[in-house]
């Protein structure tokens, strides 16, 4: 007989009723209250036709999957896509507007910082009740208490209420509970965006550790080297539907390459990653090659030039641009702002230009991100994570033509090579 999936989800959908004004609802008239009570059963039509502000938002899509016990697996996609309310369901967080999950087996979560502690407990309270929720009993947690604690690094603090807590304390106690409990599957939501760098490594250990153990687990990250690293399939999401259900390394490609598809919707509003208070925005950006010619394909060892456009209805007086070139896996392969290189505009005026000259692209062949953010008289106002796409596919920088492998460098080097044969040595030294 086959093995039972740990995970299978059938046509789940969730939706939600956005743009609802609470604060009009409280003016209501005492006959607006007795019509809603007294036609009950054309509420919701009601108030959307009367109130014309609600609207409904599909968070999830018809979305189907199986994952075999001791399967782990990565999901993937932008802001906004799913990623998030899919672990809660599956948490049992919340219910799915349509559609099925089931899980087989004791299931384990770490959705976001903190989730299920109780702020007037102490941590020590706090484990005890977290393994409760897990369907411990007290003298299973108590034999993993110690590491437990150990492994959070936060033992001093364990008799302190969680409420006197600093973000990373939680992350670090939530994901210690979640880790050492045992659970069969295992939900894990952007672990890794919160707490120090050591800390992250060791959750990325014991992260590898629990996928050696063929337990299941579910793991949401933008950190594609995490995701590359730990799992063997990829689910990439998008809009709310399964776009692709595919080995990681595959996953991962059409994920950048959806990404590559968005960008030119990077400067609208309709971009879900964006942020800031728009008082100096940007307004387009585009990557020019040593010609001067538009363009997504750059040669390694050649110039580069990338302009940003930007607005300042603020009036602010200084404006600074700081750009990242992420690689395919998330990894900051390069770095370029005006403040380093001590060349800040000082007249920002009401609208402009920056231009940031590459003298030499020194990357290896790939895929690579640009992530903006436009500082106004010093104060982050636009940040455009996803707002540039291009890619490495061929190269002059060394003399050969040929780029060293990927997976072995996020930059290139400029060096070169001397030999001495033993004769040579010999001889000079004798």
């Amino acid at each position: 007989m086959a093995e039972q999936p740990a995970i299978r989800v059938e046509g789940l959908s969730k939706s939600y009723r956005i743009g609802f004004d609470r604060a009009k609802l409280r003016k209501r008239q005492l006959r607006d209250t007795i019509v809603e009570v007294l036609a009950k059963p054309l509420r919701h039509l009601k108030q959307g036709a009367a109130l014309g502000r609600t609207e409904e938002f599909w968070a999830l899509k018809d979305v189907n999957f199986e994952v075999q016990p001791g399967e782990v697996v990565g999901i993937i996609g932008r802001n906004g896509a799913g990623k998030s309310t899919l672990l809660k369901i599956l948490s049992r967080v919340t219910y799915p507007t349509e559609g099925r999950a089931t899980l087989r087996g004791r299931t384990g979560s770490l959705l976001e910082v903190g989730t299920g502690f109780h702020p007037e407990l102490t941590g020590r309270e706090n484990v005890f009740l977290n393994g409760a929720i897990l369907g411990m009993s007290r003298r299973e947690i108590k034999s993993k208490f110690d590491e437990i604690a150990g492994f959070s690094g936060i033992e001093s603090f364990l008799d302190t209420p969680v409420k006197r807590y600093s973000s990373g304390m939680r992350v670090r106690l939530a994901f210690a509970v979640a880790a050492h409990l045992d659970p069969e599957i295992l939900l894990i939501d952007e672990v890794l965006a919160v707490g120090d760098v050591e800390f992250q490594k060791r959750c990325l250990g014991k992260m590898r550790e629990v996928a050696t153990q063929g337990r299941t687990v579910l793991f949401v990250s933008h950190n594609m080297s995490a995701v590359q690293t730990l799992c063997s399939r990829g689910l990439v999401l998008r809009s709310g539907r399964l776009g692709v259900d595919a080995p990681v390394d595959k996953a991962i490609r059409q994920y950048l390459s959806y990404l590559s598809d968005t960008a030119a919707d990077a400067f609208t509003e309709h971009n879900p990653e964006r942020r800031g208070n728009q008082a100096v925005r940007m307004t387009g950006a585009c990557i020019f090659d040593e010609n001067h010619e538009p363009t997504q394909h750059l040669i390694a060892g050649r110039p580069a030039t990338v302009e940003v456009h930007y607005v300042n209805p603020s009036r602010a007086r200084q404006v600074d641009l700081y750009f990242t070139i992420f690689n395919h896996l998330g990894i900051a392969a390069a770095h370029c702002n005006t403040v380093v290189s001590g060349e800040t505009p000082r007249r920002a005026g009401s609208e402009g230009r920056l231009i940031c000259r590459l003298d030499n692209v020194a990357l290896p062949a790939g895929q690579y991100l640009i992530a903006l953010s436009l500082h106004g008289d010093g104060a982050e106002t636009d940040l455009i994570p996803n707002a540039l796409v291009f890619d490495i596919t061929s190269s002059v920088f060394y003399k050969s033509g040929r780029l060293p492998p990927m997976q072995f460098s996020t930059c290139l080097l400029d060096y070169q090579w001397e030999h001495e044969v033993a004769e040579t040595v010999s001889a000079a030294g004798g």
